[in-house]
C-alpha cells in the first residue's frame, strides 16, 4: 500500500510539473508572434504577450450603393496611410487610395465615409495622408495631393483650409506637402511635411506662420568630417549637402507634449523625440528601435537599422512605435524605457490575425488597446491589452508617479508571472529603497543591472554603517597610531632592530631584475636605459610582469565595484580575455620593433619586448587597488574613480613613450613619430589578421563541404 501511495504521489507531482511547464507555451500559442523585452545589458527576455489580436476590419468594407438603393457594394481601403482615435474611441482612417476619410466605431463597425464632392465648398480630397480629430470633434485632414490642410466640423461640413503660409521667414524652396498633423488645445497646428527637414511647421488658428518646431540635427559621419577637414572649399561645395532627417509622424499626449518620429538610412539616434516647449528633445539620452539578433542575420541586404515611422501615446504615457524595417511594434514607457516589442513579418500569401505585412500607422483608444493599420492589405487590427500587459501598465504607472509602495504589490504579481522581467525587478528595487529596505534594494538593483540605483542604495548602507561604527573605527585608528609610535620608540635601539636595518640585500639576479621596476617608478628614463645597457631586465622577469598585469586586468574585470563595472562579470571569458590581451600586447611589440628597426632605432627585439612589459608597472600598481577601492565608493565619488583610472592609462602611456625614447635613443619629436607609425602598423597588422582569419574560415567551410560531398556519394 505504501508503494502504491508513493507511486501516486510521484505521478501527481510529475503531472503538476508538466502542466506548470506547459503554461507559458499555451500563453504563447494564443498569438502568432513572440513578445520580448530586454534587460539593461541588452539581452533578450521572453515575456507573455502584452497585447492579443482581437479583430480585423476594413478589408471587407461595404458601403450603400447609390445606383441600387437598398443594396451595398464592396469598397475596401486602398493604400491607407494614417489612423486616429478620438475621445469617443471612434476610429478615423485616411484612405489615401480612395481619396476619403473612413470612420469606424470602437469595435470596428463602419459608420460613415467623408469624401466631399468636387463641387462642394471645400472641394474634394486628393490623396489625403493624415487625419486628426480635436476634443470638439473638429476634423483636420492632411490633403497631401492638394497641398493643404482641410478643417471640418463633426458632421463633415467644410470650415476652412490652410495652405502654404506667406511669410518672409519661410525659405522659398520649402514645399508644402502635408502628411501628418496634430492640433493643440489652443488650436495651433503642427504639421509634418514630405521631406521637410526644417522640422514641424507651426501655424496659428488663422493659418499664419509661427515657426519651425522640433527640427532634427544633421548627422555627420567620420568620412564627412574628414572631407570637411581635407577638401578645398570649392571641392567641398560640390559635395551633396548633408541635411537633417525629415519628421515622418507627430503625436500629442494628454498633457500637450508633442512626439515625433524620424526615419532614414542615416538616422540611428533620436528616432523618437519628446519635445519641450522650446522644441528640445526630452528623451535625448534614450535609444529606440529594438531588434532580435536572429532577425539581423536574415535581414534582406544585410544588417538594417530599425526605422520608426509612426507613434501613438496612450493614457499612461506609453509610446508605441512602428518599425518598418522588421514590422516590429515597440512600446516604451513615458521615460523612454522599453516595456515590450513584438510581431514580425507575416505570410506573403495570406492575411493572418496578429501579423502585419506593412504596418504604417498606430493609435491607442481610451482602454489603451491598439489599432494598427496595414497599408498593404488595407486592414485595421485591434490589439487588446492582455492581463499581463495590464498588470505591467498599472505597476509602471504608479512607479513613474513616485508611488513606489503602492506599486510593490503589482510588481510582485508581474514578477510572479515572469521572473526575468527587468522593469518588475527595478520597480521592486525602487519600492524597497523607498521603504528603507536597503539590503533587498541593493540585491534587486544589481539583479536588474541598474548601476545608478545600486550606487544610491550602497551610499545609504555605507552611511548607516559609519553612523553606527564611527566611534569604534575612530578609536581603533587612534589606538593603532599610538601603538605604532610607542612600538617605534621602544624598539628603536634593540639588537634585533639593528640587525634588521643592517640585513644583507639579496644578490639573486632574478630578484634584482624584478626589484628594478621600483627604481623605474622614480627614474623611468634611466631605468629603461638600464634595461639594455646594464642588463637589469630579462625575458623571465618580463613574463612574470605580463602575468601579473593580466591578473590585474582580470581583477579589474571581475572585482570592480558594481557601481562602476559596466561589464557583466558572469559573461567574462578569461581565455578570450587572455587571447585579446596577448594579441594586443604582442602585436604592439612587433609593430613597434618593426618601425624602430627601420626608423633609426637602436633597440633590439629583446629590449622592446622587455621594455613594454616593464611599461605595464603602473597598470599593476593602480589597477588592483582601484578595483578594491571601487567597492567602497559610490557614483557620488565618481571623480575620484575617474581620476585614478585616467592616471592609470596616462601613466602607462607615458611609460611606453619613455621606453621608446630611451631604448631607441630618440628625441621627443622622433619618439612621437615612432608612436604614430607604430599605431598605423598595428592597425595594418590587425586588418591583415582579420583577413587571414576570414579566409581561413572560408577555406575550412570549403574543405568541409567537399568532404561531405565525397562522403555522401
Amino acid at each position: 500500500m505504501k508503494l502504491r501511495s508513493s507511486r501516486r504521489v510521484l505521478t501527481l507531482l510529475f503531472l503538476t510539473l508538466t502542466a506548470a511547464a506547459l503554461v507559458p507555451l499555451s500563453a504563447y500559442a494564443e498569438v502568432p508572434y513572440w513578445t520580448n523585452s530586454k534587460d539593461k545589458q541588452g539581452r533578450l527576455v521572453w515575456t507573455q504577450p502584452a497585447y492579443t489580436p482581437e479583430g480585423m476590419f476594413g478589408k471587407d468594407l461595404t458601403i450603400p450603393d447609390p445606383d441600387n438603393p437598398g443594396t451595398a457594394k464592396s469598397s475596401p481601403l486602398q493604400n491607407p496611410k494614417d489612423v486616429f482615435i478620438d475621445k469617443r474611441d471612434h476610429i478615423f482612417v485616411a484612405d489615401t487610395g480612395n481619396n476619403r476619410i473612413v470612420e469606424f466605431g470602437p469595435e470596428g463597425a463602419f459608420i460613415r465615409i467623408i469624401a466631399p464632392e468636387r463641387d462642394s465648398p471645400g472641394g474634394s480630397f486628393n490623396k489625403p495622408e493624415g487625419v486628426f480629430v480635436t476634443d470638439d470633434f473638429d476634423l483636420y485632414v492632411a490633403d497631401t495631393g492638394n497641398k493643404r490642410i482641410v478643417r471640418m466640423d463633426k458632421d463633415g461640413n467644410y470650415i476652412r483650409e490652410y495652405k502654404r503660409p506667406d511669410s518672409k521667414y519661410m525659405p522659398e524652396s520649402f514645399k508644402f506637402d502635408p502628411t501628418r498633423l496634430v492640433v493643440d488645445k489652443r488650436g495651433f497646428l503642427y504639421i509634418a511635411v514630405l521631406g521637410g527637414y526644417q522640422g514641424l511647421l507651426q501655424l496659428d488658428p488663422q493659418g499664419n506662420f509661427q515657426s519651425f518646431y522640433g527640427a532634427n540635427k544633421t548627422v555627420f559621419s567620420p568620412l564627412d568630417a574628414m572631407k570637411r577637414l581635407l577638401y578645398p572649399k570649392k571641392m567641398y561645395a560640390n559635395e551633396i549637402s548633408k541635411l537633417p532627417g525629415a519628421i515622418r509622424s507627430v503625436a500629442v499626449d494628454h498633457d500637450g507634449f508633442l512626439y515625433t518620429t524620424t526615419a532614414g538610412k542615416d538616422i540611428k539616434s533620436e528616432q523618437i523625440k519628446k519635445l519641450s516647449i522650446k522644441g528640445l528633445n526630452m528623451l535625448e539620452s534614450k535609444t529606440f528601435g529594438e531588434v532580435r539578433q536572429s532577425d539581423l542575420k536574415f535581414a534582406a541586404g544585410g544588417s538594417v537599422a530599425p526605422q520608426l515611422i509612426d507613434i501613438a501615446i496612450d493614457s499612461n504615457g506609453n509610446m508605441t512605435a512602428i518599425d518598418s524595417s522588421y514590422n516590429y511594434i515597440n512600446q516604451y514607457d513615458a521615460n523612454g524605457n522599453l516595456l515590450f516589442f513584438w510581431a514580425g513579418p507575416s505570410s506573403p500569401n495570406t492575411i493572418q490575425l496578429g501579423s502585419m505585412k506593412n504596418p504604417v500607422a498606430v493609435d491607442a483608444n481610451s482602454r489603451n488597446d491598439l489599432i494598427l493599420l496595414d497599408g498593404q492589405e488595407g486592414v485595421l487590427q485591434l490589439f487588446r491589452l492582455s492581463e499581463f500587459g495590464d498588470k505591467v501598465n498599472a505597476a509602471n504607472k504608479l512607479t513613474l508617479q513616485g508611488r513606489y509602495e503602492e506599486s510593490e504589490r503589482h510588481w510582485r504579481e508581474v514578477l510572479r508571472l515572469n521572473a526575468n522581467y527587468s522593469p518588475a525587478i527595478l520597480g521592486l528595487a525602487k519600492a524597497a529603497y523607498k521603504q528603507g529596505n536597503y539590503k533587498e534594494a541593493l540585491e534587486l538593483f544589481k539583479r536588474g543591472d541598474d548601476h545608478k540605483g545600486y550606487s544610491d542604495t550602497f551610499w545609504q548602507i555605507r552611511l548607516q554603517w559609519f553612523q553606527s561604527h564611527f566611534s569604534v573605527v575612530a578609536t581603533c585608528m587612534a589606538a593603532a597610531i599610538i601603538s605604532l609610535l610607542l612600538f617605534e620608540r621602544a624598539t628603536r635601539r634593540t639588537a634585533w632592530r639593528q640587525a634588521w636595518n643592517n640585513r644583507t640585500r639579496s644578490n639573486n639576479e632574478f630578484v634584482v631584475k624584478l626589484k628594478h621596476m621600483f627604481y623605474m617608478l622614480k627614474h623611468p628614463i634611466d631605468g629603461f636605459t638600464a634595461l639594455r645597457y646594464e642588463h637589469k631586465g630579462g625575458y623571465r622577469s618580463a613574463v612574470i610582469l605580463l602575468i601579473i598585469a593580466y591578473a590585474a586586468l582580470v581583477v579589474m574585470k571581475l572585482f570592480t565595484g558594481f557601481s562602476f563595472n559596466m561589464d557583466d562579470a558572469n559573461s567574462v571569458n578569461l581565455l578570450s580575455l587572455l587571447l585579446q590581451y596577448g594579441a594586443v600586447w604582442f602585436g604592439w611589440v612587433v609593430s613597434n620593433y618593426l618601425v624602430s628597426s627601420i626608423y633609426r632605432g637602436e633597440g633590439r627585439f629583446k629590449d622592446v619586448f622587455v621594455g613594454n612589459a616593464y611599461a605595464l608597472i603602473p597598470f599593476i600598481l593602480i589597477g588592483i587597488p582601484l578595483a578594491a577601492v571601487s567597492n567602497v565608493l559610490t557614483m557620488s565619488e565618481q571623480t575620484i574613480y575617474d581620476f585614478m583610472e585616467k592616471a592609470l592609462y596616462v601613466w602607462t602611456g607615458l611609460m611606453v613613450f619613455w621606453k621608446i625614447q630611451s631604448l631607441q635613443n630618440y628625441s621627443v619629436g622622433e619618439t612621437i613619430i615612432n608612436v604614430l607609425l607604430s599605431l598605423l602598423t598595428f592597425l595594418a597588422l590587425a586588418v591583415l589578421a582579420l583577413v587571414v582569419l576570414g579566409l581561413s574560415s572560408d577555406l575550412k567551410d570549403f574543405i568541409h563541404e567537399v568532404y561531405q560531398e565525397v562522403r555522401l556519394r
